[in-house]
């Protein structure tokens, strides 16, 4: 099972970037080799976010529109999750507090790998991060 992290739709719809080139094969390959993909409520919260700071809210359907033709399956997040990230941002604290929350999440599911293009998940020895 392999987490998508909210950059790569962005990358996938988003305007010439070496990143997107990166991303349609990567998920091409993840696709062809059937890997299971999922997601959480809160990449859906970030790429609203990003899109309106931008003011490019045009731009959210197609990045929702592309992670849901990708995902198996969208997981809440749950309190644990909330509280398991804090504990992680004092164990990492050059991690953004959005990472921490995937990887607690992450770390609930007993999910490994996660699809990003965010360096700062190099950071947690338990997570491999695609590419």
């Amino acid at each position: 099972m392999i987490f998508i992290d909210s950059n790569v739709p962005m990358y996938l719809i988003g305007g010439d970037h070496p990143c997107k080139r990166e991303a349609k094969i990567l998920l091409e390959r993840l696709v062809s080799e059937k890997e299971r993909l999922v997601t959480n409520t809160e990449v859906f919260q970030e790429i609203m976010h990003r899109y309106t700071a931008v003011q490019n809210k045009e731009a959210i359907q197609p990045a929702f529109d592309a992670l849901y033709g990708m995902v198996d399956e969208v997981y809440p997040m749950i309190e644990h999750d909330v509280l398991s990230a804090k504990d992680i941002l004092f164990s990492y604290p050059n991690l953004s507090a959005r990472d921490a929350i995937h990887a607690a999440q992450m770390k609930r599911l007993k999910i490994e790998r996660i699809f990003s293009f965010d360096r700062g998940f190099d950071e947690l020895p338990s997570l491999v991060r695609i590419p």
